[in-house]
């Protein structure tokens, strides 16, 4: 045996493992559930999410975000910070509470979410997105008894409570809709980085691959907090929210949050 066969050919080890690799790779997503969540994740979706800079304006205000780079370093603690410790646990929570049917626990869940807002601005954009998301889901799936159990919450349904009924209805795995709902938030604040900073269109490139980059170890690390338990959650980023409650009187804004 020459040398280009015994490198094309396998032994039979290497050819067991790549078979146990095949064997252990997750199922392809369902054409249609993909094409849910990348609906889900767009920035077409009609719930307003550009009018939101999430803290990112009064920061800049503050002088604590000016360039690429600090708007980088202030994106990154913010997906950590936030969509890590509270957003992407909650979300996962709330799905497996939809998909087992449980109006009860989705709607303490829901209470949480907006218990936890620390600032008036963050509690209305949640409200506002959740709502517009609940008209959207009206549309899509009227008969589904779940979307009427979410328009009911009070005072508003969440935007994550509605996100997480949307990827359940649509078919999604947990780990795949929280993926979508960060990359949903990373285009979302990138494009408010780009007028408010500003930054050029190629700066927001850079940006949202830094984002996306760090994504999927953010999505795992939410997923094992909700494993843990309601307890684990956690909602607190002192300087975000002092900076979101300066917002509300900041002079110049282009943004609601």
């Amino acid at each position: 045996m020459d040398m280009t066969t015994a490198m094309a050919t396998p032994t039979a080890p290497a050819a067991a493992m790549g078979t146990e690799r095949a064997a252990a790779a997750p199922p392809a997503l369902d054409p249609t559930a993909l094409l849910q969540l990348i609906w889900l994740a767009s920035p077409a979706l009609p719930v307003g999410g550009f009018s939101y800079s999430e803290g990112l304006e009064p920061a800049i205000d503050a002088g604590l975000v000016h360039d690429e780079a600090s708007t980088a370093r202030w994106l990154g603690d913010q997906l950590a910070l936030t969509l890590q410790r509270a957003d992407g646990p909650l979300l996962a929570a709330a799905m497996a509470a939809w998909a087992a049917h449980d109006a009860p626990r989705a709607a303490a869940l829901n209470a949480w979410a907006l218990q936890t807002r620390e600032t008036r601005e963050f509690r209305q954009q949640a409200e506002q997105m959740g709502r517009s998301l609940t008209d959207w889901l009206r549309q899509r799936w009227p008969a589904d008894p779940r979307v009427a159990q979410l328009a009911a919450f009070a005072p508003a349904p969440a935007w994550p409570l509605a996100f997480a009924l949307a990827a359940v209805t649509g078919g999604a795995p947990p780990r795949e809709a929280l993926l979508a709902f960060g990359f949903g938030w990373a285009e979302n604040l990138v494009q408010a980085a780009i007028k408010a900073v500003p930054l050029g269109q190629s700066a927001g490139q850079r940006l949202l691959g830094t984002l996306a980059a760090a994504l999927p170890g953010v999505v795992d690390a939410a997923l094992a907090t909700a494993a843990q338990g309601d307890d684990a959650r956690q909602n607190l980023a002192p300087m975000l929210a002092i900076l979101s409650a300066r917002h509300e009187a900041q002079y110049s804004r282009l943004f609601r949050s």
